[in-house]
């Protein structure tokens, strides 16, 4: 995704494939990784206020800031599938084109 990608531009293309891979990444994986639970009760969080927003820009700095915290920075585990990886990979362009 372009460095210069606004979360309009990022949600466009991301929400839907999030809404999809988050519960079967949670229920794939949380078991070894029950941080993931957070991550995706977060996830959800943003894709519903992103969601209700219509044209506003939603509130999601708290939402983000504890993200990077729970993540690592979206630090991708050794130990996970393609679709864990492309879950952090989607939320960590919301949170940087939420910030462009």
């Amino acid at each position: 995704m372009n460095e210069q990608a606004t979360f309009d531009q990022v949600k466009k293309n991301h929400l839907k494939l999030l809404g999809q891979y988050v519960p079967v990444v949670d229920k794939v994986h949380g078991k070894n990784h029950p941080e993931f639970h957070e991550v995706r009760a977060l996830a959800e969080d943003i894709l519903r206020k992103a969601a209700t927003a219509g044209k506003e820009k939603p509130r999601l700095d708290q939402e983000f800031a504890r993200l990077r915290e729970v993540t690592q920075n979206y630090q991708v585990p050794d130990d996970v599938c393609e679709s864990y990886e492309a879950v952090y990979n989607m939320l960590s362009e919301l949170d940087q084109g939420y910030y462009a």
